[in-house]
């Protein structure tokens, strides 16, 4: 299927409540399974992601008789399962979709490994899927290359406290998605465990996850400040513009929250409001444009394509694990912004330039299987129609999107 996406005019008003966040969910889902207290987690992801880690994780405590978990595109949940099956008792067999299979996950498993996990490649050498023979594991000291996913850190970190002898992670070189790792140290903090920063050492002893001792305490996930750059990108294509965005709070846990920073520079100003933030136009600067997306990979497609359509020669650097993604976002991103008229030049593994061209219109979008393929070309509406092919992808984090620009004046029709 295709959907035609078009807008009458390019004046963007009205108000729209985000999905809550895949990243706080997803966490705090690893987090309630290792506590002995139990908890409820509220405004939880409705993401395919976070409802795929949900269902996975409630039949394994309740001791459901599958040992074949599938968690088909979801690459959270199978990095974040790789480490808790791995340090909790019973056999599984962790897989995913043809797409799941094709994505490294040696460094992961190479480190738990090394903590004492047995591990074993079903199939391919380095890849899903993965038998996993759990057991409670003796931890101590890893390496890891600080230019790896955070996604393996974060899955190592939860699992830390329940280890013998806790884990310390040291860092050979510069330390990438910063952001995340500290995320889920915030969050553990939240649930009384703590991590310690040396340098590029990272220690956590042997702890128990505890909540605080009010009676029905609840965790409570914030709206996602991912979904939230596809509006501020949208904002920031628009002529005039007052939109008001549920959810999102000043001070965030998300490094995605730096994207109210980036589109400031294309005009967009956030005010914060009691229930989320207020978006307006205000004056741009369109020169050029440079960032390193290091520490939040998620929000490149978007901004490449909104620089893309408002024509600014950009550098990006900090690209290299955008490669690893649902497809290859860098060639998926080169291949649909030549479409629009824009040259992606690749400098090296982790830096591209972005050479606008006239913008041209009638775009036909392929989605490579990738949500965020979708939701960040969806913004060009704003400026002609733009078709995106294979739309429903957008449910592994954002399935209310379509939805959400219809209820703002965006016509969406399905193309056969």
């Amino acid at each position: 299927m295709i959907y035609e996406v078009s807008r009458p005019n390019r004046v963007l008003k009205g108000t729209i409540a985000l999905p809550s966040s895949k990243s706080e969910s997803n966490r705090a889902l690893i987090i309630r399974a290792l506590c002995k207290q139990p908890f409820e987690i509220k405004n939880i992801s409705t993401a395919q992601d976070t409802q795929t880690l949900l269902l996975i994780l409630t039949s394994t405590i309740n001791h459901q008789p599958s040992t074949i978990c599938d968690v088909g595109a979801a690459g959270t949940a199978m990095r974040f399962l790789t480490a808790y099956f791995a340090a909790t008792p019973g056999t599984k067999t962790l897989t995913g979709s043809d797409r799941m299979k094709e994505r490294p996950i040696r460094i992961l498993v190479e480190a738990l490994r090394g903590l004492g996990a047995e591990i074993e490649y079903a199939e391919k050498d380095g890849y899903p899927p993965l038998k996993i023979n759990g057991m409670v594991l003796k931890g101590g000291e890893v390496e890891i290359d600080g230019s790896v996913s955070s996604q393996y850190i974060s899955a190592l970190l939860m699992i830390a406290p329940v280890l013998m002898k806790g884990l310390v992670i040291r860092f050979k070189g510069e330390i990438v998605s910063r952001p995340y790792i500290n995320m889920t140290l915030r969050m553990m903090e939240h649930f009384r465990v703590y991590g310690v920063w040396q340098d590029n050492v990272l220690s956590v002893s042997k702890q128990e996850y505890h909540i605080k001792s009010d009676e029905g305490y609840a965790f409570e996930a914030e709206a996602d400040w991912s979904a939230a750059s596809y509006w501020y990108s949208m904002v920031a294509l628009a002529d005039e513009a007052d939109l008001h965005i549920k959810g999102l709070k000043k001070v965030s846990l998300q490094g995605d929250a730096v994207a109210r920073d980036l589109a400031r520079f294309f005009g967009v100003h956030t005010e914060y409001t009691e229930e989320g933030v207020r978006l307006s136009k205000k004056t741009s600067f369109r020169e050029h444009f440079g960032f390193n997306f290091s520490d939040c990979p998620d929000l490149a497609q978007t901004f490449a394509v909104l620089t893309s359509a408002l024509g600014i020669p950009s550098l990006f650097n900090g690209l290299s694990t955008l490669r690893i993604k649902e497809t290859d976002r860098v060639q998926a991103l080169k291949d649909e912004l030549e479409k629009a008229g824009t040259e992606l030049r690749v400098v090296d593994d982790g830096t591209v330039m972005i050479l606008p061209a006239k913008f041209k219109p009638g775009l036909v979008v392929k989605t490579y299987k990738d949500h965020r393929m979708a939701m960040a070309f969806a913004p060009l509406a704003m400026l002609a129609p733009v078709r995106i092919e294979d739309p429903e992808v957008v449910k592994k984090s954002y399935p209310s999107f379509w939805d959400d620009l219809r209820s703002l004046g965006f016509e969406v029709k399905p193309q056969h």
